[in-house]
């Protein structure tokens, strides 16, 4: 991703593919919960996830869900620094997920199946270095395909896309909603999906990238996850990782 800001395809045919793709390649979520859930997950992670981010949850004795793409750790970027490697050992150490999103930040919307799984090849045995091994994947840019779901389908227990939802029976594990805590309104609209999920008792994954006072379009502030944690203890959800979720769920 470097310091340019990516915009999947937003063409008619990338609409229509997003669109087909929900339909088939499908792992259905069955889900039985004696109360909702809630994952607070961190995309191609900033430094900023991985301190203050991580300092917030581990204050209330929580962990998160760290997406990482190897290919990035140290580069600067619209979100600041990205995580590095020792950035990396640190969250596992402390007990966070850290989960995949390929080695090089690749649409998989656009790749074909051998690209995909050499970029997650890849991924893995720069994380296999480090002692990782992900059971969970978010896709870059939430773009997606049917050849994605196949090839990543068979390697991972979670595939977690964009599209704003919530998980509950029969959601498709391959390509699962999810709600951005980001831009102005992000704390707004996760408040509200956090609700939904109350009332449906459902699992809901929220997802930020960077974690600062005055963040990226992309991110948002300490405060603002503060505040969304603590409402998620007070309404009684868990508070679980992605692979956790999933296992759940399966």
């Amino acid at each position: 991703m470097g310091g340019e800001v990516y915009s999947a395809d937003r063409s008619l045919k990338g609409k229509l593919r997003r669109r087909y793709a929900k339909l088939v390649e499908r792992r259905p979520a069955r889900v039985s919960l004696d109360r909702p859930m809630v994952t607070f997950s961190f995309d191609d992670p900033p430094k900023s996830a991985t301190l203050a981010g991580a300092r917030i949850l581990e204050a209330r004795g929580l962990r998160g869900t760290y997406f990482v793409a190897a290919g990035l750790a140290g580069q600067d970027s619209h979100y600041g620094l990205y995580a590095d490697d020792d950035d990396t050992l640190r969250l596992a150490a402390a007990g966070h997920e850290i989960a995949c999103h390929t080695y090089s930040h690749l649409d998989c919307g656009k790749a074909d199946a051998a690209a995909i799984a050499g970029d997650i090849d890849r991924n893995a045995e720069a994380l296999k270095t480090l002692k990782i091994t992900p059971t969970t994947f978010a896709y870059p840019y939430g773009d997606v395909s049917p050849a994605a779901k196949r090839v990543l389908g068979e390697r991972f227990a979670l595939l977690r896309a964009l599209h704003h939802g919530v998980i509950d029976d029969g959601a498709d594990l391959n390509q699962a909603p999810a709600v951005g805590i980001e831009g102005s309104d992000g704390e707004a609209v996760a408040l509200s999906w956090l609700e939904t999920a109350a009332q449906k008792n459902a699992w809901l994954i929220l997802f930020t990238h960077d974690v600062a006072d005055n963040p990226s379009a992309f991110g948002c502030t300490p405060a603002a996850l503060e505040r969304l944690t603590d409402k998620a203890l007070a309404s009684g959800f868990e508070v679980v990782t992605a692979a956790e979720g999933a296992r759940r769920v399966a």
